[in-house]
Formats: structure tokens, C-alpha cells, sequence
């Protein structure tokens, strides 16, 4: 209990950020509105001033009143607390390049590591353990930046992860120093937010760059003292961090993804984080930030009873229920130009199950990786191994392959190429992180082969059974109730229509009639091209399609005539198929151009 002391920093990082407001420095740190930013008037940055000086009180008046040693490894953290203040701080004032915020955040990693904080209970390998340290310390400073751009809400979560993380240095992996550190970092935010989230009123202050880069650096030091430097580390002890941090994690990955795709810098401000999505959803700023606050708590939560459980298994489905449901919640964050307003009317829970189907196949997944490696292991062996690593590899490779955005009925070589090349990738970084981080004795190679050939051909079953499953009743049943459609023409406009009639209910395309030799009697996206258009008329007449549709009306007309005139001896609606794009908007919406 004496580790109460740290409650020093509620007062102090109150009182801190009161008398700032009333200095000249208050103006000079001000915010002001921008088109990147979400407030609306100049506010001053002092309040991470007043975070790290609640920080550094509470923890050594915890020192001074023998609740916790002042370890060479809390110093450290300390210290590159302090070097990313004081660049947040100069950042704030004179807008640093990014180049140069990096080389603050690597110097103030680097000061941790190099006094032996890295993830040892991890990786044995001190090099490795030491980079990947280095990796998470710089991207949660980082996510933690990009998360502070709404009101309440970096200090907000940072606040319940610090608390998560006392909890774990109480309870679990008691440590003083650590439990000291997380109070007073807990409490530091808490005496911030009453200035930052004000009920009815705008904030009268912000952190700046001077806080949310000590918040990450100090919460991802956390991380790193609380579990992953603990030997005989649990799945349990690894999965803590993650958990806690999760919500900042997903931001941060969105956020980047978006931006990558959008051709934009990731360091550069907009309005596109989960908090700004939830808005254009629907909700209020404070109701936005309530939900990640409660996402947040919850999952800390279950990261603390996955931890006293000790159960793996247990964990593991848990967990991957857990990651479902944030990439159910991402999709649908990721969505909302298309779909404003879903949360309105779908409510907060169906939010979280947008896609039943994704789900569903998220656990059908869990089971075919763990069973492939089970029975890889058994024909190798005849005994049974753990699947832990390959398991969270594995899922984190199949997000980036595509093979939860698919719509597998029309699933064609590039879905089963996803598929190989997501368990080839996941497979090999699985081996090296073993390889890293376990001695392998006389444990055999081969299974990793064996593991991924059993994988690639359950996930493609499991994958590919509702195209076979479609086609084979279509078959059985005559393909009646469907139009069967030619389509003229095999290029782009061609391929894009068949994409298209694909996903559309009661259509087939049966072939393809194109003049390219290069492309005679091949197949394309699984479609044959029949043959050319002076073979029009005995292509009708083996096809027997309800419809052909035309996509080269700039052709000459004499070759589309013989289109026409076969269309009409065989008693087939032919259509022609336009696709224009007009640039002026008045033309859209029928207005006159003069």
C-alpha cells in the first residue's frame, strides 16, 4: 500500500497545468485550428507539461516514502521519458520534422535497452530481443501521438492501460518499482483530463507532442517491464501488452493502412482515426470516446484473467474471438465513406458483427491451422505439439493476403494463390521466431513442411467448397433459374462486366467471344473464350445463351453487324454495354452546359 505515495501526481499535474494557463508560455504554446485538427479555437499545449511533472513526482515521492527502489531500469525509462519530453516540447513550439522526432524516440529507446530493459523473457537471442524491443518502444510513442487528436481520449486510455498495468505489478508479476511508476502515470493523466474533457465546454488544454509521446514511451516501458522481460513467459504474459494496448494498435494500424493506400504521409495529421470515424458514424465526441474507453478497459480486462487462468487454450480462443471482432470493427471503421450512420442503425453490438460470415471463418481458421500442425506433427512423430506461435503468425499473415475480403463463390487462382503465399509467409516467419527463441534439440524441420502443405489444402477446402458447392448444384439442376450470358469482347471492359455479373444474383457467364488469337480456346477468370466473331453464329448455337452482351461498341460496324444479325437468327437479346465517365457534374444531374 505504500506504493500510494505516487498519488502525488494528481495534485501535481492538476496544479501544474493551472498556474501554465496563466503564464505567457500559454499563448506561445497555442494550438490553432486547422483543417487536419478537429477543435476550433487556439488552445494552449502546456498540459504535457503538466503529465510528465505529475509523472516524475509521483514516482519519487514513491521513492522517498520506501515504496518502490529506484532500479537502474525505471531511471532509464524515466530518462527517455524525459528526452521525448523535451523534444514533444521543442516539437510543440517549433514543429520538428519527423526525421528529427524519430531520432528523439530512437535515442530515448536506445537509453532503455542499452540498460537492459528488452523483451529477454521473449527472445534468447539478445541482438533480436534487443531490435524488437527497439520496434515496440518507437511504435507505440508513435500510436500514441497519432492517437492524441480528440479530446479525453490519449490520456483517457493511457490512464486505464497504466492502470491495468499497476493491477499486473500488484497481483501477477508483483514489482514495486513498476506498480509506483503505473500509479503515477495513471494519476498524472487523471489530474489532466478535468482541463482537456470538459462536460458542455471545449478543452481549455491540450498535451502536445511533449505529452502523448510520453504517455506511448512510458506505457510501451510498462509493457516491457510488466511480462516480456519476466522469465518463463505464459501466452498469457505475452499477450498483456498487446491486449491493454490494443485500441491504440488498431488506430495506429488503420490509420497507417489508409494513408499508405491514399498516397499520404503517415506523420501527417487528418480526420481519418477510429475516434473521427465513430463520429461520421453517428456518435457524439464524448460517446466516441467512451465506447474505446470501454473497449479498452474490456479487453484489459480479459488480458488479466487470461493471466490468472494460466489456461492456453483458453486464452487462445479467447483471444481469437478477440481478434475477430477488432477486425469485424476495423472493416466497418475502414468502411464509412460508403456506409455513414451504421452505428445508428445498427446498433453497438452489430457494429462489432458486421459480417457474420468473416467471423465464422475466423474460427473455422483456428481449427484448420491448429489441426494441420497437430496432424504434421503427429505424422512426423506421432505425438502431439504446440501451435501458439504458428497460430498468431498465421492469422496476422492471412489479413494482409486478403483471405477475410473474398467473396469465395467466385474464387479463382489469385484467391488460391493468396492462400498459398499466406501460409508459405507465415509459415517461415513462424520457424525463425521459434528458431530465435527455442532450442530445437531434435525436433524435426520436416514438420513445418508437412504443417504447411496439410494448411494450404484445409484452408483452400475450406475456402473453394462453396464455389464447387454452387457450380455442382447449378449442374445437377440445369442452371435454370440463372440468364446465361456471352459476352463480346474479352478485354478490360470485357473482364470487368464478368466480375461484376458474377456477384450479381441469377447471372452466369458462359464464355467469352473475342477475335485475339492469343486468347482463343483459353479461360479467363475461369471462363472459356468460345471463339471469335466469325464464329459467332456456331457459338450460338452450342452455347444456347439467354443473352450476350456487347462490350466493343467503338468496333468496326461491319463486325458488329455479324454480332446483330447471329444475335437474330438465333433469337438472342443482344445488348451493347457503354461505360462513360463524364467530368462535368452538371451533366449527372441533368442540369444545362452552356
Amino acid at each position: 500500500m505504500r506504493a500510494l505515495a505516487a498519488i502525488a501526481a494528481f495534485p501535481a499535474a492538476a496544479a501544474a497545468i493551472w498556474v501554465l494557463l496563466r503564464t505567457p508560455l500559454a499563448v506561445r504554446l497555442g494550438a490553432a485550428p486547422r483543417a487536419d485538427r478537429w477543435h476550433q479555437r487556439t488552445t494552449p499545449m502546456v498540459g504535457g507539461i503538466g503529465i510528465f511533472a505529475g509523472l516524475l513526482t509521483g514516482f519519487w515521492v514513491a521513492v522517498a516514502a520506501g515504496a518502490a527502489p529506484a532500479s537502474r531500469e525505471l531511471v532509464a525509462i524515466l530518462g527517455g521519458c524525459t528526452i521525448l519530453f523535451v523534444a514533444g516540447l521543442l516539437d510543440d513550439l517549433f514543429s520538428l520534422g519527423p526525421l528529427l522526432k524519430l531520432a528523439a524516440q530512437l535515442a530515448a529507446a536506445g537509453l532503455v535497452i542499452g540498460n537492459g530493459l528488452t523483451i529477454s523473457g521473449l527472445i534468447s537471442n539478445n541482438f533480436l530481443a534487443g531490435t524488437v524491443a527497439l520496434l515496440w518502444l518507437v511504435g507505440m510513442t508513435n500510436a500514441f501521438n497519432l492517437l492524441d487528436n480528440m479530446d479525453g481520449l490519449a490520456a483517457t486510455l493511457a490512464g486505464i492501460a497504466a492502470v491495468f498495468f499497476a493491477i499486473d505489478a500488484l497481483t501477477v508479476h508483483e514489482n514495486d518499482a513498476v506498480l509506483a511508476l503505473a500509479l503515477a502515470l495513471a494519476l498524472a493523466c487523471a489530474g489532466f483530463l478535468p482541463f482537456n474533457l470538459r462536460p458542455k465546454r471545449s478543452a481549455a488544454v491540450f498535451m502536445g507532442d511533449s505529452g502523448s509521446q510520453v504517455l506511448g514511451f512510458a506505457l510501451a516501458a510498462l509493457g516491457l517491464t510488466a511480462s516480456w522481460k519476466v522469465a518463463g513467459t505464459t501466452v498469457a504474459t505475452l499477450l498483456l501488452p498487446v491486449l491493454v494496448l490494443a485500441v491504440p494498435i488498431l488506430d495506429t494500424t488503420l490509420v497507417t493502412v489508409v494513408r499508405l493506400l491514399d498516397g499520404r504521409p503517415v506523420y501527417q495529421g487528418g480526420r481519418d482515426h477510429t475516434s473521427h470515424r465513430l463520429v461520421y458514424h453517428g456518435l457524439s465526441e464524448r460517446r466516441a470516446v467512451v465506447l474505446l474507453a470501454v473497449i479498452s478497459a474490456a479487453l484489459g480486462a480479459t488480458s488479466l484473467f487470461y493471466a490468472v487462468l494460466d489456461n492456453a487454450w483458453v486464452t487462445l480462443i479467447g483471444v481469437l474471438l478477440t481478434f475477430a471482432l477488432l477486425v469485424q470493427f476495423a472493416s466497418v471503421l475502414s468502411d464509412v465513406e460508403r456506409a455513414p450512420g451504421l452505428l445508428q442503425d445498427r446498433g453497438w453490438l452489430r457494429t462489432f458483427v458486421a459480417n457474420p460470415r468473416r467471423l465464422v471463418e475466423s474460427l473455422v481458421d483456428f481449427a484448420l491451422i491448429t489441426a494441420s500442425f497437430a496432424g504434421a506433427y503427429y505424422l512426423r512423430l506421432q505425438g502431439g505439439g504446440s501451435t501458439y506461435e504458428l497460430l498468431a503468425v498465421r492469422y496476422a499473415a492471412f489479413i494482409p493476403f486478403g483471405l477475410y475480403r473474398g467473396v469465395w463463390r467466385y474464387a479463382g487462382a489469385r484467391d488460391a494463390a493468396a492462400i498459398v503465399g499466406a501460409v508459405v509467409v507465415s509459415e517461415v516467419v513462424a520457424y525463425l521466431i521459434l528458431d530465435a527463441t527455442q532450442v530445437w534439440g531434435t525436433f524435426p524441420r520436416s514438420v513445418f513442411i508437412i504443417d504447411a502443405l496439410l494448411c494450404i489444402v484445409l484452408v483452400g477446402a475450406s475456402r473453394f467448397w462453396e464455389r464447387a458447392f454452387v457450380r455442382g448444384v447449378s449442374t445437377l439442376t440445369g442452371r435454370s433459374d440463372r440468364r446465361r450470358t456471352v459476352i463480346v469482347g474479352a478485354g478490360r471492359g470485357g473482364r470487368s462486366l464478368l466480375r461484376e455479373l458474377r456477384e450479381t444474383a441469377g447471372e452466369q457467364v458462359i464464355g467469352f467471344v473475342d477475335d485475339d488469337q492469343r486468347l482463343a480456346r483459353r479461360r479467363l477468370q475461369g471462363v472459356p473464350v468460345l471463339g471469335g466473331l466469325m464464329e459467332i453464329e456456331s457459338v450460338l448455337a452450342k452455347a444456347r445463351p439467354d443473352t450476350v452482351l456487347v462490350t466493343i461498341p467503338d468496333a468496326p460496324r461491319e463486325r458488329l453487324g455479324l454480332v446483330i444479325d447471329a444475335c437474330a437468327l438465333a433469337e438472342v437479346p443482344c445488348r451493347f454495354v457503354r461505360r462513360e465517365t463524364d467530368l462535368d457534374p452538371r451533366v449527372a444531374l441533368g442540369a444545362s452546359v452552356d
